[in-house]
């Protein structure tokens, strides 16, 4: 039993171990367990070493064949080493087309099918494969507005891959995104309230949790200023 235990270990300790490697490892698995049902005797372990046999026949069986040494080559070739996320990029619009615009130095002398852009009705995806060594992502998820995925297009310019979602309907975008929109309507919400004072404070608030060190510090000193006069009797204490 200790030796299947292993088998198994082995095994989930190479996942990216695929292909012909795979296989070989399997082979020499069964291997193994046959010896061992050779030499077992009670029938309980008889019948575990059984069933793993048929277990890993049925593994190698169902093995995708080895692919051609130059063909995962030229696969690796064509990922990269690793994968960067995008987080910058700029947009704009036309009546007809959502423009985004992702920068990358040197994008232009990639081959045009390293530069993939897969398009759904409310989101689409970027890959740049194999750019100076590295593959680009980026994802847009849940769309403002739905686009039309055929009319829908990349080009790629002088450092620059320009993405094209074709508008269903003329009409304009306030953001890219539902999730933009939501936030942008909440962050209004917190400002809008029959209460300036609320309001003011709020911002400050914001301002507060989003500044550096100096705007805390000034926000600091107005704020012990403010509480120094109105203790005086300078203004009146209703924030």
């Amino acid at each position: 039993m200790g030796v299947l235990g292993g088998r198994n270990s082995r095994l989930r300790a190479s996942p990216a171990v695929e292909g012909k490697e795979m296989t070989d490892l399997l082979q020499k698995d069964l291997e193994e367990v046959k010896e061992l049902l050779a030499k077992a005797t009670r029938k309980r372990l008889r019948d575990v070493l059984m069933t793993e046999k048929q277990k890993l026949e049925l593994e190698i069986k169902n093995q995708p064949p080895p692919k051609p040494k130059d063909v995962a080559e030229e696969e690796k070739l064509s990922l990269g080493g690793y994968t960067v996320k995008i987080n910058n990029y700029g947009w704009d619009q036309s009546d007809k087309f959502i423009k985004i615009y992702i920068s990358l130095s040197g994008v232009q002398k990639l081959p045009p099918e390293n530069v993939q852009v897969n398009f759904t009705e409310r989101s689409f995806d970027l890959l740049v494969k194999n750019l100076n060594g590295k593959n680009y992502t980026m994802t847009f998820n849940n769309l403002l507005k739905p686009i039309s995925v055929e009319g829908s297009s990349r080009k790629i310019k002088t450092d620059t891959v320009l993405v094209m979602c074709r508008k269903k309907r003329e009409e304009k975008w306030d953001c890219l995104t539902q999730v933009e929109k939501e936030s942008k309507e909440k962050e209004k919400a917190a400002y809008d309230t029959s209460d300036p004072s609320e309001g003011l404070m709020n911002l400050l608030k914001k301002m507060y949790a989003e500044g550096d060190d100096e705007m805390k510090r000034t926000i600091n000193k107005a704020w012990v200023e403010s509480r120094e006069k109105q203790s005086k009797g300078d203004i009146p204490m209703d924030i």
